[in-house]
């Protein structure tokens, strides 16, 4: 029997295709990825629930960690509207998990190395940074309802707030 090869690295596949945000309204796009808790969660396992799917770039970086963090900070009033935060990257189940630890995350964050997730819900497209333009995983998150539909898209998000902006609408959005 053949060793099993290891996954390649995001920067070794192709990029994903641009697409176009879902949306608010229509069904969700189906996904079922790895976590770096060596589980894996699928969309149709969380129906009931409200999801907060965030994309974010790279692990350990600044951006990312202030938003990871954001998102920590406020994990037990999310859990208690009945929301889950799930994180995707590209970044390999290893750095998310050494990045988890780091940060002490309490949230899953899904690996997509292939972009296939980010693209179905429009979070790659063009960057620029630092005068250099290039595809990339845009900094997005979608809210979904507990029947498994768009409520909210954030096509772009600061870092610094979002968490608190995403704490808000749900409260709205849920009545709460």
């Amino acid at each position: 029997m053949a060793a099993k090869k290891p996954s390649p690295k995001a920067s070794e596949l192709s990029d994903p295709e641009i697409r176009p945000a879902p949306k608010v309204g229509r069904k969700a796009p189906a996904f079922k990825l790895p976590a770096h808790d060596g589980t894996e969660v699928a969309l149709k396992d969380l129906k009931g629930k409200t999801v907060v799917l965030y994309f974010y770039p790279k692990d350990s970086t600044p951006g990312c960690t202030v938003e990871a963090c954001g998102f920590r900070d406020l994990y037990d009033e999310l859990q208690d509207m009945g929301a889950v935060v799930l994180g995707v990257s590209r970044d390999s189940l290893k750095r998310h998990q050494n990045f988890a630890t780091k940060q002490s995350l309490n949230f899953p964050l899904l690996s997509d190395p292939e972009g296939k997730v980010i693209s179905a819900y429009g979070s790659w497209g063009p960057k620029k940074f630092m005068g250099r333009e290039f595809d990339g995983i845009l900094r997005t998150t979608v809210i979904i309802d507990a029947e498994g539909k768009i409520a909210k898209v954030y096509p772009k998000v600061a870092t610094k707030t979002h968490a608190d902006t995403v704490l808000a609408d749900l409260k709205e959005l849920l009545g709460a």
